[in-house]
């Protein structure tokens, strides 16, 4: 297969003249054609370092797909960076069925429209992107993919040996995110396609099910829209009520156990709070933090749970912080029908509802039990 694919690069770069590099998903280079490396703009520092090292670091696969390479589904142009030696450059999607496999660079100064869709020879070196990506998605797995020993780091058994591949691979330095996504209830498709390229993914077996965990390496800055992007897109080829969590960010894979708790945490409340569904980040989940850590509702609470209600016109008094006038409004009730709800509450679950304390026990609860029947 590396003979087609070398044949198919120096077709591209024969038709678009321009020299051109394959990349698979992963920006792991496959194969490239020089074209005439003495002129003007055919070499810059990222493609040097992808024919030295045969792929490009996390960091740049980062920076390129931040202009939506990943869900491009044909051809595009990303910008120059002249202060990091980037030039410009024209990207062929290798697309099959749907999803996309690599990438074809070309370094053409510019010239190539990508929208010139009576362009002859843009439209031959896009059939033969098309050829590529096919070859692509008949080669078998790739003995270098970190998806085992991400699944390693997460699970308690094996996480010493899956940090220190993930380790050896990653280095200490780049900032990462990992991302949980709980299916829905029918579970996680038996032929699950996976995210977008950019990311590092594994399916886990959790009390509820299989679960699936996406590693997504981020630019230097920390910016969470490339997760937040990849967990909606994720989600889209899962069950209807799956969910996405996304976890703090932080540098290297020693924090992945935490990261990954965080995430899962955040997949839950997503499934229970319709207004941080679907997708809901760790760092704004709010009051609702410290309620992922509890293993249910106090017993205290339990004979309330049974009244919805009750349970309901409680919480709703909790979020309007104790106001009988916003909670009434937001209940559409009578208040003097709110004050006898409110005596009902106290008499069920004997707790005081004008003590701070006996409030915070019950708000915590309604929401830990939010969670429960969500889980």
């Amino acid at each position: 297969m590396r003979d087609d694919l070398q044949e198919l690069v120096d077709e591209v770069s024969r038709v678009l003249a321009a020299p051109v590099t394959l990349e698979d998903a992963d920006f792991t280079l496959l194969a490239f054609c020089a074209h005439d490396d003495t002129a003007a703009g055919t070499m810059d520092a990222v493609r040097t370092r992808s024919i030295l090292t045969r792929g490009s670091p996390p960091p740049t696969r980062a920076w390129f797909e931040t202009f939506g390479i990943a869900a491009a589904e044909g051809p595009l142009r990303t910008p120059a960076d002249p202060a990091a030696g980037i030039l410009t450059r024209l990207v062929i999607p290798v697309r099959h069925d749907g999803r996309t496999h690599g990438y074809l660079w070309l370094l053409d100064g510019g010239r190539i429209d990508p929208a010139d869709v009576g362009d002859p020879a843009l439209a031959a070196a896009v059939g033969l992107a098309a050829e590529a990506g096919r070859l692509l998605a008949e080669r078998p797995g790739s003995e270098d993919d970190l998806g085992r020993p991400l699944a390693e780091a997460l699970d308690p058994a094996t996480r010493d040996q899956g940090l220190r591949t993930l380790a050896a691979a990653l280095g200490d330095e780049l900032p990462l995110v990992l991302v949980a996504l709980v299916p829905g209830p029918e579970g996680l498709p038996a032929h699950w396609r996976r995210p977008r390229a950019g990311a590092v993914t594994a399916v886990l077996d959790d009390a509820a099910g299989p679960v699936a965990a996406a590693l997504v390496p981020l630019n230097r800055a920390g910016d969470l829209r490339p997760a937040g992007a990849l967990a909606a897109g994720a989600l889209a080829g899962l069950p209807r009520g799956s969910t996405a969590g996304v976890s703090q960010v932080r540098a290297g894979v020693a924090g992945l156990p935490g990261q990954w708790t965080q995430a899962q945490a955040a997949a839950r409340v997503a499934r229970a709070v319709p207004a941080l569904s679907p997708v809901a980040h760790w760092a704004e989940l709010g009051a609702w933090r410290p309620v992922t850590e509890l293993a249910g509702p106090d017993p205290a609470v339990a004979p309330l749970l049974a009244d919805a209600v009750l349970s309901g016109t409680a919480e709703v008094f909790l979020d309007c912080a104790g106001s009988a006038s916003r909670a009434a409004t937001a209940l559409r009730i009578h208040r003097q029908t709110l004050y006898y709800r409110l005596s009902r509450i106290e008499a069920l679950t004997g707790l005081d509802l004008a003590d701070g304390g006996a409030r915070l026990l019950l708000h915590t609860s309604l929401r830990a039990a939010r969670l429960a029947a969500g889980r």
